[in-house]
């Protein structure tokens, strides 16, 4: 026969794991990176080993990166943009969430997957001088 107290326990648990990791589980650990350029049609290379082109184009990052984006194209100078992280409105509102519901072990989580940050800036919008 089985116990009130595990009933209870195993009831406890449940929402302990429903109530962690907020921001983890709405959010996800990665941000979709894009990147525009004028003219369009250039090539895009991060310095943490990620690509796309031509743009307009779009790249899923850790949203806990920092990186260098090299935006280039034949006959236009190349640029670079320094891309960072901050914590954004809504990773803050899935932290909050793990405060109030008494989810430490989802605030955690949310600490060491980024869930709570944003790429910036974002979208990458860079102008090319071309010859």
């Amino acid at each position: 026969m089985i116990s009130k107290s595990f009933i209870c326990r195993l009831l406890f648990s449940g929402a302990l794991l429903l109530t962690s990791g907020c921001a983890t589980i709405t959010r996800g650990s990665d941000d979709t990176l894009q990147i525009i350029s004028t003219p369009s049609g250039a090539t895009v290379e991060t310095t943490n080993g990620y690509s796309c082109g031509p743009t307009p184009c779009q790249i899923d990052i850790p949203r806990r990166s920092e990186f260098i984006v090299t935006v280039s194209k034949p006959g236009c100078e190349t640029k670079q943009i320094r891309v960072t992280n901050q914590t954004s409105d809504r990773g803050a509102v899935g932290a909050a969430g793990n405060i109030l519901l008494g989810g430490v072990i989802g605030l955690g989580v949310d600490a060491a997957t980024g869930a709570t940050q944003d790429l910036v800036p974002n979208p990458v919008e860079v102008r090319l001088n071309c010859s």
